[in-house]
């Protein structure tokens, strides 16, 4: 297997006369949590959908599990899920009927066992049989994600996955994440929340007007700044503050 799930070289892609991606370059470790960041309009949601097969890039490379996105978008869609700002499940069915419905869909021989797994390992099992419609937004995200891994995928897109969970809900989806990457799931994670990327991501790209400014670890992206400030405790600059200093110098520049 190779170490590289994904492989992004000199993307573009434009709407109309609007330049939106313009030389993006990266690479995402199998395995590994990477966390793109961006404003909103940076170009986070075009670069999935070109990774995910449902738009097709002006120009450049990008392969997902080694397979080209653009001439084998079917063996792709094989490799990966996505889950998206808001839980693709179905309120009229039960969380155990949602997981069994997408276990058949995917032609597994033993969708019962499947959902059962799942439902255990996302700790659903007390909710399995009652309707999705009575679940709290954590419940419900929990089993958006579990859909997603209904097959064991290798590369898993989470688009913004904590938007609108309260924090407690938000911190047991994190706990969730880690323990995929640490079975070997690769976690591609588009999120707004600056906190959510330092908790999560083995390395953090930040996307800025159609490139990418940064690709490093976080303790990296931390070495570009001056020493922590030291007044009456030591203080270490968070990520908000890496990010919003290298997206105005930018500007400026």
């Amino acid at each position: 297997m190779s170490s590289i799930a994904v492989h992004v070289q000199g993307l573009h892609m434009a709407y109309n006369q609007l330049q939106v991606l313009k030389g993006v370059d990266f690479d995402v470790e199998t395995g590994s949590i990477f966390a793109l960041l961006g404003s909103n309009g940076a170009g986070k949601t075009t670069i999935i959908k070109i990774l995910t097969t449902l738009l097709q890039q002006d120009a450049g490379f990008a392969s997902v599990n080694g397979f080209d996105v653009a001439a084998m978008p079917n063996r792709v869609r094989e490799s990966i899920s996505l889950t998206g700002q808001f839980a693709a499940v179905d309120d009229m069915l039960t969380g155990r009927e949602n997981l069994r419905m997408i276990a058949r869909l995917r032609h597994l021989a033993q969708p019962r066992q499947v959902a059962d797994d799942l439902l255990q390992r996302f700790g659903l099992t007390d909710a399995a049989d009652r309707r999705v419609s009575t679940y709290s937004g954590g419940m419900r995200r929990r089993l958006d994600i579990a859909m997603s891994l209904v097959g064991n995928v290798p590369v898993l897109f989470l688009d913004e996955p904590t938007t609108g969970l309260d924090p407690e809900a938000r911190i047991a989806v994190w706990t969730m994440i880690k323990t995929l990457a640490a079975d070997g799931v690769t976690v591609f994670l588009t999120t707004q929340y600056l906190e959510e990327a330092e908790q999560l991501a083995d390395r953090i790209a930040i996307l800025h007007e159609g490139t990418i400014i940064a690709n490093d670890t976080l303790a990296e992206l931390k070495k570009r700044f001056p020493p922590a400030e030291v007044e009456y405790v030591e203080k270490q600059r968070s990520l908000e503050e890496i990010f919003l200093s290298m997206i105005g110098t930018k500007e400026r520049s």
